[in-house]
Formats: structure tokens, sequence, C-alpha cells
């Protein structure tokens, strides 16, 4: 093989991997849009959409639909977090009101942000939130506590295989860097 072929060659691998960097920036920025895609798609991930709005309807009486609370705290937010209770049996179709405690341990204001996720995660497209603490970040002064309401209905095209919903809320540590400082101090 002549030095000139050799040299061709080189260019030859050097374009087509040149190409092969581009394809995978592009593929890069458009990860997060085809995720969203994904997601809604298919309901993985229990994404939602935020704020929905409750027209008075007869509930379907004939089902019910156990609903499970679960709270997760990540490992820097020092607060309780629970929901006052456990779990409530719902008919699809009828708007409830449940209540999560929080009180803030710390000797600081902190800001906290809750996010949902559902299991099974197809169920998250039949839960309605009307009013939600996790549409908002809330601050807790040092030691203050709260009961937090979440408004919810199930939408009655809810298929039959769903009997139980798990709803689980992880709270979050969003509290500025300057006060995250003092409060972990």
């Amino acid at each position: 093989m002549s030095q000139e072929q050799t040299q061709t060659e080189n260019k030859v691998m050097t374009k087509k991997l040149f190409v092969v960097v581009i394809i995978m920036v592009a593929f890069g920025f458009a990860m997060v849009p085809l995720y969203d895609v994904f997601c809604q798609i298919t309901g993985l991930n229990g994404k939602v959409t935020g704020l929905a709005v409750y027209e008075e309807q007869e509930p379907d009486t004939s089902r019910e639909i156990k609903i499970q609370f679960m709270t997760i705290n990540k490992a820097n937010m020092p607060w309780d977090f629970r929901p006052v209770k456990t779990e409530v049996v719902v008919n699809p179709g009828k708007e409830y009101e449940v209540l999560f405690a929080v009180k803030n341990r710390t000797g600081k204001k902190m800001v906290g942000q809750a996010i949902p996720s559902f299991s099974p995660n197809l169920t998250a497209q039949y839960f309605n939130k009307t009013e939600c603490f996790c549409f908002n970040q809330q601050t807790l002064a040092a030691g203050e506590s709260e009961e937090m309401p979440m408004r919810f209905f199930v939408d009655k095209d809810i298929p039959e295989r769903y009997d139980t919903i798990t709803l689980a809320y992880t709270l979050h540590n969003v509290t500025p860097d300057d006060e995250q400082l003092q409060a972990a101090k």
C-alpha cells in the first residue's frame, strides 16, 4: 500500500468520523424532546401535565379505586414529610382532598419542591390534580410546620384493570445555595 493510498484512506476515515460526531451531538440535543414524546405516548415516568379543571359530574359509584400515598425525602432534605392518610378509596369522577404534613426540622428557612410519580405509570393520565402543593415551591421558616392540600379526581375513563394507584412524592431541597450552606450548619 502506497503512502498516497494510506493518506486517502485516512482522509476518508476522518470525514466518516466527523459525520459520526455531528450525528451524536445532534442526537444528544434531540434526546430531551424525544424522551418527552416517548413518555407522553407510553405514559412512562409518570409525567403529569399539571393543573386540571374539575367540572361537577356524576361519580361512577360502581367502581372503587384505592389511592396510596408515599413520600420520599432526598438525602439533603432535612424535613419531615408524610401524607396525613396513607390511602383513600375513591370513586372515579368525584373530587377529593388529601393533606400532606411537612415540618422544617432545621434552624433556618428552607425551600422544598415535591415531584410526583405514579405507579402503574399509565395511571398518571387518569389522575387529575386541581390543586397541589407540588405545583409550587414551598418555603418554611426554621421549625415551621404546615399541612398542604392536594385536590384531585380520577377520570371516569380509567380502564377497569386499574384498581390501585400509588402516588409518590419526592421532596427536593431547592433552597438557594447561600441559604443551603447556612441551613447545613
